[in-house]
């Protein structure tokens, strides 16, 4: 230590503390203005960086949220939908049903209608062919019995005696 203190130099000192000076007021003047202006500019970005990361974050939730809505308006209509379609098919299958119901009752009726003409017009053909039968037979029973002239006689007098009695 002794040798600083002998080679201690007053002019060597203030030329120093001279120069030492002038380079801190340069370095206020024309470096820290605009260093501590970057750092600010600095500091307001990220500043703004959070507010808008804040700001994303809660439109993120309002989407998140409007998002959940709309899904759930789509599933509640998506069940009204499927609703509505099990009860028109279950109406156009009731429908169907009776429609097929009437028809049947329609077709029956329509064949019984039938039947029973069919049963009439057979009954009278029947009774046309048995009138027919008779009428053919009593005449072969008339031709044999009227060949004979005794035998015409008796049956125009057991007619007559019939007439009378009635």
């Amino acid at each position: 230590m002794e040798i600083l203190i002998n080679d201690f130099s007053p002019g060597l000192f203030v030329v120093q503390t001279i120069l030492l000076l002038g380079l801190i007021f340069l370095l206020v003047k024309f470096a820290w203005k605009p260093i501590l202006t970057s750092l600010n500019e600095r500091e307001s970005g990220i500043h703004d960086a959070l507010a808008a990361a804040d700001k994303a974050r809660a439109d993120m939730q309002n989407l998140q949220a409007d998002n959940e809505k709309l899904l759930k308006e789509a599933r509640a209509e998506r069940e009204a939908m499927l609703k509505e379609a099990r009860e028109i098919k279950d109406k156009m299958i009731t429908d169907s049903k009776e429609q097929a119901k009437v028809e049947g009752d329609k077709m029956l009726k329509q064949a019984q209608a039938a039947i029973e003409s069919e049963k009439k017009a057979a009954v009278a053909d029947i009774k046309n062919q048995v009138a027919e039968l008779s009428v053919e037979i009593a005449e072969k029973v008339l031709k044999e019995q009227l060949s004979n002239k005794d035998q015409q006689l008796k049956l125009v007098e057991s007619m007559l005696g019939d007439v009378k009695l009635n």
